[in-house]
This record gives C-alpha cells, structure tokens and sequence, in this order.
C-alpha cells in the first residue's frame, strides 16, 4: 500500500503562519509545501478564466473576491500535483490545521483503509454534516456520505483519478472551491467525509483568513441570497 503523501498551501509571505508550517511538515506524513497563488496577481492580470456566478445550476449570488480565486487555484495546483506525480492519492491541507492526536489516529487508520484513486474525503473541522450511509468506524470516527457537502477546505483527501476529474470540469471558474465542491451533479465525484477527525483550525490565532471577501449589497440583502442559494444545494442530496 502506498504511504500517503501531504501538500501544505501556504503562502510563503504569511510569516504569522510559518511556524505552524513547520509544525505540520513534521507531524503530517510525507509533507511538502505548495506555494498558494496569489488571486490578486491573477485577477489583475486576467490570467483566469472566470464568470459572475452562471456557469452552473445554481446561480451562484457572489462576485469571486480575488482571495477565492487564489484558493480555488491553489487546490487545482496540488490537484495536478498529485496527477502529475502519480501518486494513489494526496492529503491536501491549508495551513491553518491543527490536530489533535486521538482523533487524528482513528482519522489516518480509516484512510488507511478505505482511500484510493478515486476517493475524495473531506475531513472538515465544523460537525455540520448528517450522513446519508456510513462506510465505516475507527473509534468514534465515522466514515460516511454525507446527505449534503459541507463547506471550507482545511483538509481533505484527494485521489489521482478525482483529481483528474475536478481538474477537468474547473478550467473556468464562478464560485469558491468548497462552493464548487458541493455540487456533485456538476463534477460527478462522489465526497465522502469522516467526522469526528481529529481536525481544527487555527484561523483566528494565527491572523485571520487570508480571504478577503468582498461584501455586496446590505447584509440583509446577502444573507437572504445566501439562505436561498444554500436551499437550492440542500435540494439536492447525494444519493450514491
């Protein structure tokens, strides 16, 4: 069985991030940084395709800030990275996890277990996913497809042939990453996610994100477009 492999996006200009960087190279297995891109250099240079929300059902009500597509690229980079080196398959990280080791064991034995080519799990730090069938259990860690994806992207495990997949159907861009991901009608990759994991974030403490969202209309108006939209996902429910 291959030994999995980790890719960290870090943006090497986050000094505040830096040592909890180095702590991740020595506690994730085969760890390596990859470079985030920098959405504000790529939106001022339109080198990305992108449109307003309408390339998929359903309209989505935000205009992409340039953080959003320097994440959303920052994926496809180590989507392709692992394609590109052939690997079984990749955990892919943002560098503001933090773990906590009991957990963390079960999570990494289930992997062990159950990941492959084709797998995407999610290993998300906010319990907000009710499973539609659980695969398997570590402990308290639960393997499962979730009735609907959850949102962020702190941690996941993506398999070569998935990441074929996403990159295949993301070379033009109209929502953030873990709003595209929800949307298994339009990318045809089942996601599973285990929880609990074992999984945190250290956002706050080390900064704040490094997305900046850019606000439109009043919040009254945002959070009306975003429950609405929201429904419209809801409404769709993986089903395999």
């Amino acid at each position: 069985m291959q030994i999995m492999q980790s890719l960290i996006i870090h943006m090497p200009g986050s000094t505040n991030r830096a040592a909890n960087v180095e702590h991740l190279l020595y506690t994730l297995p085969q760890a390596e940084v990859v470079e985030a891109v920098n959405g504000r250099d790529v939106v001022a240079q339109n080198g990305q395709p992108l449109r307003d929300g309408d390339l998929h059902q359903p309209h989505y009500p935000f205009p992409l800030s340039p953080g959003e597509v320097g994440c959303f690229l920052s994926h496809r980079r180590c989507w392709q990275h692992i394609v590109d080196a052939g690997w079984d398959h990749g955990l892919i990280v943002e560098d503001d996890l933090a773990l906590d080791a009991p957990g963390w064991g079960d999570t990494l034995a289930l992997l062990a277990e159950h990941a492959d080519a084709e797998s995407f799990i999610r290993l998300p730090a906010k319990r907000r996913e009710v499973p539609r069938d659980v695969i398997a259990e570590q402990g308290q860690s639960k393997l499962f497809l979730p009735k609907v994806i959850g949102l962020q992207t702190v941690a996941q495990v993506v398999g070569r042939e998935a990441a074929k997949r996403l990159l295949a159907v993301t070379e033009v861009l109209d929502r953030p990453v873990d709003t595209f991901l929800q949307m298994h009608w339009v990318h045809g990759q089942r996601i599973q996610t285990i929880l609990p994991n074992g999984v945190s974030e250290l956002t706050q403490e080390l900064g704040g994100s490094t997305i900046q969202k850019r606000k439109s209309g009043n919040k009254i108006s945002r959070e009306f477009k975003r429950a609405l939209y929201r429904a419209q996902v809801s409404a769709r429910p993986q089903k395999r």
